[in-house]
Formats: structure tokens, sequence, C-alpha cells
């Protein structure tokens, strides 16, 4: 996720292409509100008509998400809109259902937004509605945040017969929203499903700084106002320290035991993200206790250096030291009894990789799992491990001649420095596309979750300290 795409939208309106399953995933019943629907329909059925509901909310209450999702949490009740410029009275016969519905009057909430004349006419067109057969199945709702307009409605309606439009019940229905105790939830959910699975904190926003925010919000809109800000403000913190090179850290896992189940744990979204959150719940490592000390900091940095962990096959990396290897590599190889014959499926390896597919711009998708390496296989690649520990380096830059002669990137040299006061070397810098991606080999014959946590942490704390965000 990249923070300048960053979206939180506080209007129910700009939520409604995501779908019915992405919103179940968001929105929350508010239950005092369902059982008035409830009543009313009960109602509405016994006296054989439909019946007008003004729903008086604060602006960012919530009026809009609850109204358009009743169907979620109620069987056999649909949402029908009424536009601010529809004919009302055609608008009215068109939402006729054999199903309970509710229909809503959309942009009239103040008086600010519709002349007098026009809402005396839209009254008369739903009193005659309501009485009618077509319309006895109909709750019209019509929302308002101001009181000059809910008097207006409620001195309108009074005139034209109470209880034949509004039924016994007050003629006003207060709405309050969702409970303050649900506001982080929602937002986490918002987050995650507009931002590719992203958390709060990777948005640098801590539990303390939700909880403050909710404190200071009066409604759901209001709170989710409060917490894009502090994502902006967060991420244009760090985005300052930038001034040299927009970092991005991506770091590889090369092991001689399948990991994929790890890294997917440890990743979200289809661009194998690292999870923050997750990395520091996998590991008991030191540097976890540090980085909690900064918990704004951490998640926001996660974010900003586009900080990904990317699993490379075992018979990819073989192939591609066997076959881009430098001579004084080869050698190595050759002391410890290796095969350093080109292999002609590296460069197809290389772009089939998990790490090809995102120097693409590709997201990854379901993998085709392949046979399980062999025995031949797992001596091999045992023996690179080795030779990592003393000669990395050449390893490296193996890689970074393969990704280049694959057209994944245009140039990279090894142990670069971050450029800060700080030194700290990158295992690979490479341009794509003019940008620059750092990536760190973890080179392992075995391993598990909590050490690529603690090593991808380890990283994202180097970089942290380098630039200047945790100090």
């Amino acid at each position: 996720m990249d923070v300048n795409n960053l979206r939180i939208p506080d209007r129910f309106e700009r939520l409604r292409d995501l779908g019915d399953e992405a919103l179940t995933s968001i929105i929350i019943p508010v239950e005092p509100m369902l059982d008035e629907i409830d009543e009313r329909f009960m109602d509405m059925r016994a006296a054989d008509r439909g019946s007008l509901m003004i729903l008086r909310g604060t602006s960012g209450a919530g009026k809009s998400t609850f109204l358009d999702t009743v169907g979620f949490f109620r069987q056999r009740v649909t949402t029908r809109r009424i536009a601010r410029d529809a004919n009302v009275s055609q608008a009215l016969r068109d939402c006729v259902s054999s199903e309970n519905t509710v229909i809503v009057f959309e942009g009239r909430e103040a008086l600010g937004d519709v002349s007098g004349s026009e809402i005396e006419s839209a009254m008369h067109e739903i009193n005659q509605f309501v009485r009618s057969e077509a319309g006895s199945r109909s709750l019209v709702v019509w929302p308002t945040n101001r009181d000059d307009l809910t008097d207006l409605l409620v001195g309108i309606g009074e005139s034209l017969g109470r209880e034949a439009l509004f039924g016994i019940s007050n003629p006003v229905t207060f709405f309050q929203g969702p409970p303050k105790s649900e506001y982080a939830r929602i937002a986490q959910q918002t987050v995650s499903v507009l931002n590719e699975g992203a958390s709060l904190d990777a948005l640098g926003i801590s539990v303390d700084l939700a909880n403050t925010l909710t404190e200071q919000s009066d409604t759901i809109g209001n709170y989710l106002a409060r917490i894009r800000s502090a994502a902006v403000r967060a991420g244009a913190r760090v985005e300052k320290l930038l001034t040299k090179e927009r970092y991005r850290l991506w770091t590889l896992t090369a092991s001689g035991n399948d990991v994929e189940g790890d890294v997917a744990a440890l990743t979200r979204g289809g661009f194998s993200a690292a999870d923050v959150d997750r990395l520091l719940s996998s590991t008991g490592a030191n540097v976890v206790s540090d980085l909690k000390k900064h918990p704004e900091q951490t998640g926001i940095l996660g974010t900003v250096l586009d900080a990904r962990i990317v699993n490379m096959d075992m018979v990819c990396m073989l192939a591609v030291t066997r076959t881009y290897g430098s001579p004084e590599l080869h050698k190595v190889m050759q002391a410890k009894d290796m095969i350093t014959a080109k292999d002609a499926s590296a460069t197809r390896r290389l772009i089939e990789s998990d790490l090809g597919i995102l120097l693409q711009g590709q997201p990854l998708g379901t993998r085709k799992r392949g046979p399980k390496p062999g025995s031949n296989t797992k001596d091999a690649f045992a023996k690179l491990t080795e030779i990592s520990r003393t000669s990395d380096g050449l390893l490296n830059d193996a890689l970074g001649r393969g990704l280049v002669d694959a057209g994944l990137i245009e140039s990279y040299e090894t142990e670069r420095n971050l450029g800060t006061d700080l030194v700290f070397n990158s295992d690979i810098y490479c341009l794509k596309n003019g940008s620059p991606i750092r990536l760190e080999l973890m080179w392992r014959s075995k391993t598990g979750r909590a050490a690529i946590a603690n090593y991808v942490l380890g990283k994202i704390s180097n970089y942290g300290r380098a630039i200047g965000v945790i100090q």
C-alpha cells in the first residue's frame, strides 16, 4: 500500500461501489434502530398502509450507512433511494416492491438543500403514496440533520393527518449511530478492506491514539475523518525525511525448507506487504520490545518503506547461481562439488518467481505447487547456505545479474550504503523504472516464522534509525 494512495472515506456514499461482501465486514448492526424498523413494519402490516419516518441525526452519524444496509440484518427488506433531482411521484412508484421496502429521500437533509415549496410538494406525494395499496409495504424515510427542517416536516405531516402518515409512533426518530466502543473496530475494518488489508498500525495509528481519537469524536464519520487526518500526517512526517531516496525495503527469504506459509502469515494483500503487527506478535526477540516503544513510527515505517517479504524458491536460486554466478562464485561452488553448468530454465524461473511477478507490478495469485525438491536439490542448496555464511555477496551478485538479464530491473549494485549518517548497507540496490528497490537476502538452511519476523523487524528498525524516524 502506497501511503499516497490511502483511502479512508468518512461518507457512506464513497463505499457503495464495494459490493455487499466487502461491506458486511465493515458495517455493524445498530440494534436500537433495527428494533425501531421492525416495529414500524409490524404496525404497517396491521394498518395495511405505508408510513413516513423523519430520521434526525447529526451529519456523519451514519444514517445513510444504516439505511442502505438494513437488508444485511433483516430478511426480505430492501432499500431504495430517491435522488435529489428525481420526480418524487414517479420515483415513489418505481420503488414499489413485493418486499418490505425502505425508501430513502437523498440530498434533502437541511433547508438549504431544498426549497419550502419542494418540501411541501414532496410531503403531499408521500402522503398519497403511503395511503395507497402500492405503498402499503413501504417505509419512506426522510433523513435530516437540522431542527428547522425537522420541525417543518413535522408541521406539514401533522396537517396532512398525523397517524395516517406517521402511524402511532413519534414522527421524529433520533439516530445516534454506532456506539463509540465500536469506532476503532469499524475504522480498522474500513482501512483493511480499502487498503490491501492494512491495519491502523500500518498507518502510524497506535491503539492509544485510536482511543484518544474516539474520545474526541462525536460521530463515526468524524472519527474516520480524524483517523484519515492522523494517517496522512504520520505519512507526511516520515516522507519529509526521505529527501535523498524513496526507500523501498524488500526482504527475500531463501531457505532450505518450505516457508511459503510462514511468509504468507506475515504479509497481507497480493503484493506481499509486510504486516508489522503480525511481525511484532510472531517473535519475542529484543527488537520487538524496542520497537514497541515507538508504535506509531514503527507501523508507518512498514508502509512508507514499502516493506515486503518475498519467498524465493530454492530451485530458482540454484539455477540463478549456476547461470549468473561470477567465476569467483563458481570456483567456490566447485570446491564444494557443486554443479556450475548454466541452467536453461534460470531466466524463466526468475520471471515466474514471486519476486519476478512483483517486479513486473503484478499481484501474487494462488500459486501452482510443483513437485517437492528432491534430496539432491536440498543438498545442493544446503551448500549454498554454507557459502552465504562467508561469501553472501557473491550469491547476491548472481541474483542481481539474473534480474538484469531477465529484464526485471535496469541495474544493480551490491552492498550499497543507505547514504545516511548511520552506516547500513543493503544486500542488493537495484533500479526499476528509475526508482530504487533495496533487496535484503535472508539465506538460511532452515528457518521459520519467528526467525523471519525477527530478521525483517531488525531491518525495519535499522532503516528507521538511519533515516531518523526512530530515535
